[in-house]
Parts: C-alpha cells; structure tokens; sequence
C-alpha cells in the first residue's frame, strides 16, 4: 500500500512508519514535491486534520491522510487545544510554547490534561476519521530530551516519566498518535482500500 502522510515533520513521519512497519509504503509531502505548510485554518483538530489531507487530495490527487493534534489542559478549559503548535506564535517554537503554558498553570492545583489526535484519511475522495487520547498531566519542570513539542512536560497517567523520557518504542506503545494510526492502519488492512 502507498499513502501520502500530509505533514513536513520527520519526527512524525518516523514515529508513523515504525508503528505501521511493511504494510504501507509512508511518503511525505517531500517525496511528492510539496514545500511549505499546508493550510490550517480551522478552529477544531477535526478541521485542520480534514483541511489538510483534502488539500493534499485536491492538488496532488494522492490517496492520504493528514493529522491534527492538541495538547488539552483542564484548568485552561481545552486550551491550547487547537493552537497548540502555535500558542506563544507563528514561529511554533516549542520551548516558548512550553513557557507560556507552565506560567498560565503556574499557580494551580489542577494540573490534568490530555493529549489528543484527531486522523482525516481521504480514500478516492471518501474521508474517514480517527481519534486517539491519552490522558495524563503536566509538571513544573521539563524533562527528558526525546519526543517533541509538549513532550517534557507531559506525564501519562501510570508513569512517572514523560513522554520525553520514554524510548520512541515505549511512547508509540501509548502515545494518542499511535491510538489514531493504529486504528486508521486497522482500517486500511481489514478493508483493502488501497
């Protein structure tokens, strides 16, 4: 099978293409000559994961799939949710993204949060969606230099390390991404599409 992962994030694709091994032939938007960012402005994960894999579908006619992940703290009421890449700005750094959440949360009790994925696969103009959340919570300090984005200061509920301490096989065992991809590649091998 040949499908067209829509993202320019290596971290992402390498994660993906350990998760579903041989079955799949992953491309990115490298391999079929996209540069750039694709567009994502919609106000829902749904939205932007769905916005950015028709975009792929549309002009570049490839079978694909695209995702869109936030991170969701409770005391912030779902932020930054959505804006997450791009929650202390456009420039998407992430240690600047982690400040500014540790200084919104500084002084509350309620540290819960969740990560969650949302996958829009588009199959000969057909979508179908997947979701995938893990729930956990945030500390003060970060830690561990693996994984990306939110990733030291994310604990997963049932560990006492964070995502960014864990081996990238440990984190693809219960990361909200792997949930999404491993029920999209469920899909994609139980009903043959492509």
């Amino acid at each position: 099978m040949e499908l067209v992962f829509a993202t320019n994030n290596q971290h992402k694709v390498q994660e993906i293409q350990a998760l579903v091994g041989d079955s799949i032939n992953l491309l990115g938007l490298k391999d079929i000559s996209h540069e750039g960012d694709l567009p994502e402005e919609q106000d829902t994960l749904e939205g932007n994961a769905y916005q950015k894999a028709k975009y792929v579908f549309d002009h570049y006619g490839f079978n694909c799939f695209a995702d869109d992940t936030g991170l969701e703290v409770e005391e912030l009421n779902g932020l930054p949710g959505v804006y997450s890449a791009r929650y202390a700005g456009e420039s998407k750094n992430s240690l600047n993204n982690i400040n500014k959440l540790l200084k919104k949360i500084k002084y509350k009790q309620n540290r819960r949060a969740r990560f969650r994925t949302v996958v829009s696969l588009i199959i000969n103009g057909t979508e179908k969606r997947f979701e995938g959340v893990v729930n956990g919570e945030i500390i003060d300090d970060l830690r561990g230099d693996k994984g990306f984005g939110y990733d030291p200061v994310f604990k997963p509920d049932g560990y006492d390390i964070t995502f960014a301490e864990m081996p990238l096989d440990e984190k693809n065992m219960i990361s909200h991404r792997s949930k999404a991809i491993k029920k999209l590649t469920n899909y994609l091998l139980r009903n043959d599409t492509l």
